[in-house]
């Protein structure tokens, strides 16, 4: 009996399953030796405090020691949730994601790599309406935005993250814009090609320059049924706008009990 194999659309979308899960491993990499440096800091000054507590014995040294650590435990656990997060296997299904915690959360990621540079994050955050997405899938995008966005900006620079509602086309839109080197013209028209970087290589962090990220970024956000474009100008910055559409509330009607009255639920839908 012959064995029977895959056609070749059944292979490359295999293979492009295998390079989404590889891209996540790699921001996943990336993001564990930055925030290991600034769990390490957290653990120092749970010590420090805890020594200070010991040491002192008036009401108002402990106190502040007490403070201290909780403040200090409570950021650490925001750490690892956050990597977790990443790192654990959500649901493959396309369900009501809000932006705004996926960016909040993202944003306990690159904090330090951030602040390492100096770099000035505006955060503009706006209530929005759920999206219809695959909350690992958006994330891994947004992290290779920030990420791309931090290594375009020269030290003290500025990156604005912004998500808002555009109730024109019914999405939200996320922006992550910086005022780094910006893009030539030439090159812009291609960054969304595989394999094609506006990079030499990693930077000394060991992160970007393998032409993939932002190529992987389209394939995810077309799955979406979301739009993804980019602007830029040599010296003044760049600017990414992704457009995801709403998720669509429709009524459903609830199970009647047989001693109340009818009542209505909303169901959440893809458009």
């Amino acid at each position: 009996m012959s064995e029977t194999h895959p056609d070749l659309e059944q292979q490359i979308a295999i293979l492009k399953q295998q390079l989404a899960q590889a891209q996540k491993m790699t921001a996943l990499g990336e993001l564990v030796s930055t925030t290991t440096h600034e769990f390490n800091n957290v653990l120092m000054t749970i010590i420090n405090y805890a020594k200070l507590g010991l040491r002192y014995k008036d009401d108002a040294s402990r106190a502040k020691a007490f403070e201290k650590i909780l403040a200090a435990g409570q950021r650490a656990s925001k750490i690892t949730n956050s990597v977790l997060g990443v790192a654990r296997n959500r649901s493959d299904a396309f369900e009501p994601t809000d932006l705004c915690s996926l960016v909040e959360e993202s944003m306990v990621l690159m904090e330090r790599e951030f602040s390492k540079y100096r770099i000035q994050v505006d955060k503009q955050l706006n209530k929005v309406p759920e999206v219809v997405a695959n909350g690992n899938q958006i994330q891994q995008v947004l992290l290779n935005l920030l990420i791309n966005a931090r290594q375009a900006v020269q030290e003290r620079g500025q990156v604005l993250i912004k998500v808002e509602h555009d109730e024109t086309s019914n999405t939200v839109d996320l922006v992550v814009r910086d005022n780094g080197a910006g893009i030539a013209a030439e090159k812009l028209r291609r960054i969304f090609d595989p394999f094609f970087s506006t990079k030499s290589g990693p930077d000394e962090t060991g992160k970007g320059g393998t032409g993939l990220g932002l190529s992987s970024c389209r394939d995810i956000i077309d799955a979406h049924r979301g739009k993804i474009r980019v602007e830029s100008s040599v010296g003044k910055g760049t600017c990414f706008t992704i457009k995801l559409p709403v998720a669509k509330k429709t009524p459903r009607r609830a199970p009647i009990s047989s001693n109340s009255s009818e009542i209505t639920a909303a169901s959440v839908v893809s458009q």
